[in-house]
């Protein structure tokens, strides 16, 4: 699984304008919505999951990086939006950093293996210093996108490089 699997990179964000964690939620829903991903009469049950999502919890994982994410009827195939937010955004992080990067999933219920594989890629991308600062940095969706597919070739030589 790579990112251009379930990125939607018309939907990307390079410059959030949300300043509180509900209305990233909304920016970024609205995101996907904009992409064709979420129908428009599910966009508010979206934002509703992702919050009660929240409420158990901050998917705040640290250092600047917040992992909404919801399982919902209302896709058939697991889609991601990214945004990026320069003044950060308190989003209940348990080190209390604000967060500046967003990788939000939607995935269907029924098909979880997909979502933990989506959560595992981005957690070993987000390990890499290089891939943060130059998402952090881009300031077009097309930069973004450029971050995104370096780090699937990144990814793809490495498990090349593992497998010999």
């Amino acid at each position: 699984m790579t990112f251009s699997d379930f990125v939607l990179f018309d939907s990307l964000k390079p410059d959030l304008k949300a300043k509180s964690k509900g209305d990233v939620i909304q920016e970024l829903v609205r995101a996907l919505n904009a992409a064709g991903a979420i129908a428009d009469d599910l966009v508010e049950d979206v934002i509703g999951a992702i919050t009660r999502r929240e409420e158990l919890g901050s998917t705040a994982i640290g250092h600047g990086v917040a992992v909404p994410h919801t399982k919902h009827l209302g896709v058939d195939r697991l889609v991601a939006v990214i945004g990026v937010s320069h003044d950060g955004v308190d989003f209940d992080a348990l080190d209390e950093q604000t967060v500046k990067i967003f990788i939000m999933l939607v995935s269907p219920p029924d098909r979880p293996g997909d979502h933990l594989r989506a959560l595992e890629y981005i957690t070993t991308n987000l390990k890499v210093n290089e891939f943060t600062e130059r998402l952090k940095a881009a300031i077009t969706p097309e930069e973004m996108t450029q971050v995104l597919k370096d780090a699937d070739a990144r990814m793809l030589h490495n498990s090349d490089t593992n497998e010999e």
